[in-house]
C-alpha cells in the first residue's frame, strides 16, 4: 500500500491549526522538531488524510485546507483509520510505528469550533518516529511489512 505526502504542517501551541511548511525533521522518540505535540510519548506525529478534509468540505464546511484540522501530516491515498496499531510506514526518510487510532475529543477545541466538526477523533492516527529524517511535500509513503523493517 502507497500514498504520499500532501502537506507537513507545524505549530507552536496544541489546540490550534497549524501552517504548512516545505519540509519538516522528524527526531526518534520526539516528533517534528518545533512542534507543540512533540516529545517522547506516544502521540508523536498526527496523520490525517486529504480524503478526509475532502469530506467535510463535501459537506458545505468551508475554509478547510491542510493543517486546520492539526494534523503534522496530511496524506492521501491511504485509509489511515484502517491501518492496525503497530503497523510501519516509511515516510520520507523516517520510519514511523501507528500508536493510536482517532482520539477521544474531551473539549471543543479551537478547531472544532472553526470548522464546527472535526474528522481526528475518527479518521485521525498518531504515530511514534523510530527513525530520524526529513519528511517532505510529496514523499512516498510505504506501509512495511514486518520483516522489511528489522
Amino acid at each position: 500500500m502507497k500514498g504520499k505526502v500532501v502537506a507537513i504542517n507545524i505549530s507552536e501551541r496544541k489546540g490550534v491549526p497549524k501552517k504548512t511548511i516545505v519540509q519538516g525533521m522528524f527526531r526518534t522518540d520526539h516528533g517534528l522538531e518545533g512542534d507543540a505535540h512533540a516529545g517522547n510519548w506516544h502521540r508523536q506525529v498526527s496523520l490525517l488524510g486529504i480524503e478526509s478534509i475532502e469530506k467535510m468540505k463535501a459537506i458545505g464546511i468551508e475554509g478547510l485546507c491542510t493543517g486546520k484540522f492539526a494534523e503534522n501530516i496530511t496524506t492521501e491515498g491511504i485509509a489511515l483509520w484502517q491501518l492496525p496499531v503497530g503497523t510501519k510506514l516509511k515516510i520520507g526518510e523516517t520510519i514511523q510505528e501507528v500508536t493510536q487510532i482517532g482520539k477521544e475529543c474531551h473539549t471543543k477545541c479551537a478547531i472544532f469550533h472553526q470548522v464546527g466538526n472535526c474528522v481526528m477523533p475518527t479518521e485521525g492516527i498518531f504515530t511514534k518516529v523510530l527513525k530520524d529524517g526529513i519528511v517532505k511535500m510529496g514523499d512516498e509513503i510505504l506501509v512495511l511489512e514486518e520483516e522489511k523493517v528489522l
